[in-house]
């Protein structure tokens, strides 16, 4: 914000701006000396002025990312695993880098050094945490950087969709992999994932007052989406939750780490190492579908808001739609 000073007749004009040299100049009117600074500051958000490169030679990568943590990250909900991206980041030497010698260069070979270590997906994500800390310090921390230097690089392409569903048996052997020493959530947890389609955090979300069992539905509030939404449950989701003991408030009062390695444990058992428990909200997807719900109707249980997202979670069986096209050539035949 610039400040304005009366001086005897005149009125003082300083402009400052993170950065940037001040500026200040008089004049005989107030309403004068607010335009100029009005129109100084314009040039500034413009890159017009000259900048004063102190600032960024100050800075690091390093603490950019450390202000973004304290003040961005919090008011995300997956600010958990952002925090773990960023000790991530702040691991790599990039972050010590000064944001004067921040390259094009210095960018694309923290991409490529990081590709040799872990999948394109991950470091997808780490550039666009990277990307979004630079447009934060841009736009609203007043850093002079005229030019995002991730908004350019080529991001790592997308592993393709995982195609993993319920093999025949598979569910059985998951079952029966429980025993009386697993935790009592394990199996009411796996069928409410497959017959909701809900995400793990959803699933662990959701409250007894949201389960409105006259109308058959539950009342998602906390999404990946940040859009609650109202599902349909199937009578076998419905007989397993009445069937629970309400131990607390929450329908599953355990935590995500805690679901996480009763999985890992589970699926070593049941000899399916490589079923993921995501893999499970597919199966649910492409069972609705399956059962002849509509794009709308899935996507209202999804929770997707665009079909092409919806249609990554969506692995129809072959062989099923083989036996519907046989069932309906046999049909028209016996009606000719």
């Amino acid at each position: 914000m610039p400040t304005f000073r009366k001086r005897g007749d005149t009125w003082q004009a300083q402009v400052r701006r993170a950065g940037y040299p001040a500026i200040s100049k008089s004049f005989s009117t107030k309403a004068d000396a607010v335009a100029w600074a009005r129109e100084k500051e314009r040039s500034i958000d413009r890159f017009e002025l000259p900048t004063d490169f102190k600032e960024l030679r100050r800075l690091t990568v390093a603490d950019l990312l450390r202000r973004y943590e304290q003040e961005i990250t919090p008011t995300k909900r997956g600010a958990v695993f952002e925090r773990s991206r960023i000790r991530q980041l702040l691991a790599h030497r990039m972050s010590q880098t000064s944001l004067s010698n921040l390259s094009g260069a210095a960018v694309t070979h923290y991409r490529d050094d990081r590709l040799k270590v872990v999948q394109p997906a991950s470091v997808r994500r780490e550039l666009v945490i990277l990307r979004h800390v630079f447009e934060v310090a841009r736009r609203e921390w007043g850093l002079p950087i005229q030019e995002n230097p991730f908004n350019r690089m080529r991001l790592p392409q997308d592993a393709q969709p995982r195609e993993r569903r319920l093999r025949l048996g598979d569910e059985t052997s998951l079952y029966a992999a429980i025993s009386e020493h697993s935790p009592w959530y394990l199996r009411p947890f796996l069928v409410l994932l497959i017959e909701t389609g809900m995400r793990r955090g959803e699933l662990l979300s959701i409250r007894w007052r949201d389960i409105d069992f006259a109308d058959s539905t539950v009342h998602i509030l906390q999404t990946k989406n940040g859009h609650p939404r109202r599902i349909p449950l199937t009578p076998k989701a419905l007989t397993t939750l009445r069937s629970l003991t309400r131990r607390d408030d929450k329908v599953f009062p355990v935590t995500a780490n805690a679901v996480r390695l009763a999985w890992e444990r589970l699926r070593i058992r049941a000899g399916l190492g490589d079923l993921r428990l995501h893999d499970l909200r597919h199966e649910a997807v492409s069972r609705f579908f399956e059962a002849g719900l509509s794009v709308p109707e899935v996507a209202l249980i999804s929770g997707h808001r665009e079909p092409r997202m919806l249609s990554r979670y969506t692995h129809l069986q072959p062989e099923l739609i083989a036996r519907k096209l046989s069932l309906a050539s046999s049909s028209k035949e016996v009606n000719a």
